[in-house]
Order: structure tokens, then sequence, then C-alpha cells
């Protein structure tokens, strides 16, 4: 039943994005300011099913999490790889067009520092952006709208843990 249900998101997904191609993006449409980011905690990460042929894991800090009222989701996410070095970012999805964007990257050394990349790019460009779709499809979006809130987000998120986490 899961598997299915993520399939059907991720047809959904297809289609947002072809969809967001072909229709001229409204040109009044504006992101409201983007907040320094937010505070985060390793230990309250929940898992996402890391993308195809990755050896890292992902997981979103559920406290970090909000909606815009424009549809923009944001949040911090921890990519781990088995050796244990972290990449720590806070992005935002834009379900409306199937698009993420990094704001800014933490490092342990330096804190948190701007993105030089922060366009707005497809969910489907990259392996960069993988765990973005991933994320959008295990409950960030529901077609192209973002989910109702970031606390239904964050249920909908940890009912759907890979299986092995706790």
């Amino acid at each position: 039943m899961q598997r299915v249900r993520r399939l059907a998101l991720g047809a959904m997904l297809v289609c947002v994005s072809a969809s967001a191609q072909i229709l001229e993006e409204n040109p009044d449409w504006q992101e409201s300011a983007v907040p320094p980011p937010p505070a985060f905690e390793r230990t309250r990460l929940i898992r996402l099913e890391s993308p195809p042929g990755s050896s890292l894991t992902f997981g979103v800090d559920p406290a970090t999490l909000s909606v815009t009222p424009e549809g923009i989701v944001r949040y911090v996410v921890v990519a781990s790889s088995p050796t244990g070095a972290q990449n720590v970012i806070y992005e935002g999805i834009r379900c409306s067009t199937a698009q993420t964007r990094v704001y800014a990257r933490y490092s342990a050394s330096g804190g948190w520092s701007q993105a030089a990349d922060g366009d707005w790019r497809s969910l489907f460009g990259s392996a960069a952006t993988r765990h973005a779709l991933n994320l959008a499809r295990a409950g960030v979006c529901t077609g192209k709208a973002a989910g109702q809130s970031a606390s239904d987000i964050v249920r909908t998120l940890q009912s759907a843990r890979p299986p092995g986490y706790d």
C-alpha cells in the first residue's frame, strides 16, 4: 500500500513538473522573506528514504520544518556518510512548481553560511536534489500543494519512517 501511495505521489509530481514547464509562472509571485536558519538538533532527525544508489542517509529535523503563506516548505536536512561525515542544509521545497532551493549550509567550524547556489532548481534535475524529491513524496507535497501545516507534515513523515530507524 505504501509503495502504491509513493508511486501515485511520484506520478503527481511528474505532472506538476511538466505543467510547471508548460504553464507560465505567475509574474507577481514572490517568496516571503527567508528567516535565518533555525536551530537544529541531530538527535531529533526523522530519517528519509535515501535516493537509489546513494550511500548517504538523510534526516530532517521536525522542529525546523515550516510552511510559508505562499506554500514553501522550509526545513533543515542532515546528510550523513557511512564514515560519519555530515552535511547540514537549510532548504525549501516549492510544491506548486516541483522545485527546491538551498538557503544555507552549516559547518561545525564556521556555523551557517548563505548558499551561493540558492536558485530554485527542479526536484528532478540532478542527484543533488533527489533527497528533496524523496521528502516531497514522503509527505511535504500533496499534488501541487504543500502539506496543510508543519505539524501535519511531521506526522506524515513520522508514520512513514523507513524500517530500522527508531
